[in-house]
């Protein structure tokens, strides 16, 4: 499997070397090496972000989610509008 990794690594040199240029190359590597760290923060950031947001918070002991107000689960419907008429409101059904 390994047999052949040394030529393999030698024919890709090669050909960056040929598409970026003598003078072209340790800037793509810079860049290159630039946007790694830069993933690599970024990844770290979201691991530490998802971490903190998934372990429980042993300080407070109150749920994150407050009681449930009855009112916002009413069941019977508002009345219409005083200028809109019920006629208005009810669409007849479409066509078959």
């Amino acid at each position: 499997m390994f047999e052949n990794r040394a030529l393999e690594i030698l024919i890709v040199a090669l050909v960056v070397l040929l598409l970026f240029g003598a003078k072209r190359l340790p800037d793509a590597a810079r860049s290159l090496g630039k946007s790694l760290r830069i993933l690599k923060a970024e990844t770290q950031a979201l691991r530490t972000d998802t971490a903190a947001a998934t372990e429980p918070d042993s300080s407070s002991s109150s749920p994150v989610l407050g009681p449930v107000q009855p009112a916002l689960f009413e069941t019977a419907s508002p009345a219409a509008p005083s200028h809109v008429s019920e006629a208005a409101t009810v669409r007849p059904a479409p066509p078959l």
